[in-house]
């Protein structure tokens, strides 16, 4: 017991170690900007911040706003967004020297000067890469991840950390570390997860452009509900060289590292700048695929399949609405649109995702909670996973009639052999294969999508697992998906959802109906898709649907 209270109070110690070094951060922002404001008191940082990424980083390579005025005017605001949203874990100091030597060299790259925000499990040299685990404290990146190497030297300069779930398998952000980020637009709603932080900074003006991951909509979910843009690339089309993912080794599910903005113009120039030699010399397993201008910029109509459900997830008034008039809109700019039918979504979230994440029997992910202090919301999870394999086949067969234990079937029936992996992986590829032969009959360019929204209250998403439906499909197809807000939550929305009850009328349906519920005026969005490696496609058309 000794031992054991011993071993707590040095954890609750790092904690607090690791709290103290986040108020330094913010303390520290503070008296730089407050520096820079007394040495140049007639700087306009609103004008700054008001202009969009392309003329921003015009004029800073054409010298008519210095770097050091943008690196300031960020930092503010920043600091602003984080003191009302906590989304900021840590401030990288080095930055202000960083951006002392950008001007030195006058190495103008594409995102010269430009101030960028990095998710807390994409390594920055010197800082950790926590995870929201305990553990991660005080173990520092030995050197910068891939992509933000090439982005600093592309220009940019990366300044913040941001905060994410624990284990980043969720799609809300809170850990015992640092605690709970809030949506910049309503704080008891969640900003979204696990690029959480970002979704909350960028959402809030505190960044330009950021860069986090997406495993099941972990880029997706925050855009959707802080009202801003992301893409989420084909798994290997930008390097994931020092970036910590969720569950080691794990290859069903593909997770994707890729940009998030304000607007679709500054995704295409974040991918730009890292489509580049520098990235393709640092990680020879990416393709060498430059940014392809022709297709990104091409006016030619698109011929765009579209479904309104996943017949799983039944989705909230407004995202039906989302779909059905950006459809709507589309068509009157000179588009084809063509009914795409989608089947066995329900098989596809629990025998492919699910059951492939944990296919080891959850052991990689649960030994990433071993010794912490709290296992989060993951009680029963974790009770099933480290039950007898006897104990799973018997709750797996009592659990097969009640659809309110779905989710647990797929957790329950965990894999344990290898040779049922491989036919798992075997079984992903035809489905891919399948999706495509579909969409190739249709003769389609694109994809428009549902996306889940607006923005689910705070603790909701840890409840509402099986509602990933309309994002992680993508993952484990690995196509391109961007996100694009399209619309706001009217009366009108919040009258029809008081008859919401779901396609299995079981407790995550009435649940999910209680988390939609009072979101008038959050923003809506929806999901753009195109066929592995046609990210500048799924830009472009992202490009369309955002300036209908």
């Amino acid at each position: 017991l000794l031992l054991r209270w011993r071993r707590r109070r040095g954890l609750w110690r790092k904690v607090k170690e690791a709290r103290q070094r986040q108020e330094r951060s913010l303390v520290q922002m503070e008296m730089a900007v407050r520096r820079f404001r007394e040495q140049l008191p007639s700087v306009n940082m609103i004008s700054i911040l008001s202009l969009p990424l392309l003329e921003l980083s015009r004029k800073l390579r054409d010298g008519s706003l210095p770097p050091e005025h943008v690196f300031y005017a960020y930092v503010g605001k920043a600091l602003q967004i984080a003191t009302e949203t906590n989304c900021i874990t840590e401030y990288l100091q080095e930055s202000e020297t960083q951006l002392q030597k950008a001007k030195m060299t006058g190495k103008l790259g594409l995102l010269y000067g430009v101030p960028v925000s990095i998710k807390d499990s994409i390594d920055c040299q010197g800082h950790d890469s926590t995870l929201g685990f305990i553990k991660n404290i005080n173990k520092p990146a030995a050197e910068d991840s891939v992509v933000v190497q090439v982005l600093r030297r592309q220009g940019a300069i990366p300044f913040v950390k941001t905060n994410v779930p624990q284990s980043l398998i969720s799609y809300d952000c809170k850990n015992l570390i640092f605690g709970q980020t809030f949506n910049p637009l309503l704080y008891t709603r969640s900003p979204g997860g696990s690029s959480g932080g970002e979704g909350a900074l960028i959402g809030g003006g505190g960044s330009i452009l950021g860069f986090g991951t997406d495993v099941g909509g972990s880029l997706r979910f925050p855009a959707a509900f802080c009202g801003i843009c992301a893409l989420k690339p084909t798994g290997n089309r930008l390097s994931k060289k020092g970036i910590i993912s969720g569950v080691l080794g794990q290859k069903a599910v593909v997770a994707a590292v890729g940009p998030m903005a304000k607007d679709v113009e500054s995704l295409a120039l974040g991918m730009r700048a890292l489509l580049c030699e520098d990235m393709f010399n640092l990680d020879s397993t990416v393709p060498p695929l430059p940014f392809n201008e022709e297709v990104y910029s091409s006016t030619q109509p698109l011929r765009i399949g579209y479904y309104e459900t996943d017949f799983f997830t039944m989705p909230s008034p407004a995202m039906r609405r989302a779909v059905r008039e950006t459809k709507q809109l589309l068509e009157d700019a000179g588009h084809t649109l063509v009914p795409f039918e989608l089947t066995n979504v329900d098989y596809v979230i629990f025998n492919f995702c699910v059951r492939g994440i944990f296919a080891d029997g959850a052991t990689s992910f649960l030994k990433m909670f071993k010794g912490e202090l709290e296992k989060s919301s993951m009680g029963l999870f974790f009770w099933l996973a480290k039950s007898p394999n006897w104990l799973k086949s018997v709750l797996s067969w009592i659990a097969k009639p009640f659809h309110l234990l779905m989710p647990f079937i797929g957790f329950v029936s965990f894999f344990s052999t290898v040779d049922e992996v491989w036919s798992l992986h075997h079984e992903i590829e035809e489905f891919c294969h399948q999706f495509i032969a579909q969409w190739k009959k249709l003769n389609l360019d694109v994809m428009l999508c549902p996306m889940l929204g607006p923005a689910l209250g705070i603790g909701y998403p840890g409840k509402l697992s099986v509602a990933v439906s309309y994002t992680m499909l993508y993952n484990a197809l690995d196509f391109p998906a961007g996100v694009v807000p399209v619309t706001m939550v009217t009366d009108k929305d919040e009258e029809e959802l008081k008859g919401y009850q779901g396609y299995f009328r079981d407790w995550w349906d009435r649940t999910l109906a209680k988390a939609f519920h009072g979101s008038v005026g959050l923003p809506v969005a929806v999901q753009c898709v195109a066929l592995p490696w046609q990210e500048e496609l799924c830009l472009r058309f992202m490009k369309e649907v955002e300036t209908l």
